[in-house]
């Protein structure tokens, strides 16, 4: 058990009205290329994206997973990632 997952699954356990809901846009404002950063919540597709990020969320739009791919960014699902990396190397909560 990793402190890091340990608080996403705190933050995954409030309500889903209080739960983050990000677009692309604040994404692309607030992260470097090739940070990995976690959602605990939705990703929205508003705005563009530019930069190669690894994006780890509970959940995507079907627009914004495309926008991400597309960019030749990654849209991952929190479960997967947490069987890559237990560990939570590098990794950043967008809180």
């Amino acid at each position: 058990k990793n402190e890091k997952w340990l608080e996403v699954a705190s933050l995954l356990s409030y309500p889903r009205r209080k739960r983050k809901n990000i677009n692309l846009i604040e994404i692309e404002k607030n992260f470097k290329d090739k940070e990995l950063i976690v959602v605990p919540g939705k990703v929205l597709s508003e705005g563009e994206i530019t930069k190669k990020i690894k994006v780890v969320a509970l959940n995507f739009s079907k627009v914004a997973r495309e926008k991400l791919l597309k960019a030749g960014s990654e849209a991952i699902t929190i479960f997967e990632e947490i069987k890559k990396n237990p560990e939570a190397k590098g990794i950043k909560i967008f809180k």
